[in-house]
């Protein structure tokens, strides 16, 4: 993540636009003086504004559609209403946290939102993901999914929405990727410091 900061202040040397995540890490970490820079926080709202986002069908993976912003203003009750469906964003903002985009979909058997994506992180960080993971994913019945993909140098990563903190059946769609976003940052930044 410093990566991302290096190259942002490389482009402006007197301020900086961050989102709310961003802003914190690069304070608790000393990136930016903020008697130098100047910090504008951006509106949570924006973050997935220009994101790819493309719908899909659950069972045969074949697009469907390609959507606009506006898609993510729907509720993620919409996935109630077509349970054969399953949406894929890629944004900027994954690559910050090493993921390249997330699938979300409702799960027919056990009625969960499920989070599925790729993590670039190394296979030695096997311990620690998990036990982030098992620390940080709330509830009695929560389970994730982890798995190393030798050929491609990516751990397979699927968990529940519902098992999230801020987790409530009236998200809409962009509040639901903004939470998992915001746990993915947690994420990386809990293995980086373990590096």
């Amino acid at each position: 993540m410093e990566r991302y900061f290096q190259k942002k202040l490389s482009e402006n040397k007197d301020s900086i636009e961050l989102y709310y995540e961003e802003k914190e890490y690069a304070l608790k970490h000393d990136l930016i003086d903020v008697d130098l820079i100047s910090i504008r926080e951006l509106p949570s709202e924006n973050r997935f504004r220009n994101a790819y986002i493309e719908r899909g069908n659950k069972e045969t993976e074949e697009f469907l559609s390609q959507e606009e912003d506006d898609f993510l203003k729907h509720k993620i009750s919409y996935f109630d209403e077509h349970k054969n469906e399953f949406i894929y964003i890629e944004s900027e903002w994954w690559s910050i946290v090493g993921i390249d985009g997330v699938a979300f979909e409702k799960d027919d058997v056990f009625g969960n939102y499920d989070v599925m994506l790729g993590l670039k992180l190394q296979k030695k960080q096997d311990s620690a993901i998990r036990r982030f993971l098992s620390d940080n994913l709330k509830g009695e019945q929560a389970t994730y999914d982890l798995m190393f993909d030798g050929n491609e140098g990516v751990w397979s990563l699927n968990f529940a929405l519902n098992d999230l903190e801020d987790f409530n059946e009236e998200l809409t769609i962009d509040e639901a990727f903004r939470i998992i976003y915001s746990f993915l940052i947690k994420l990386a930044e809990t293995i980086e410091g373990l590096q």
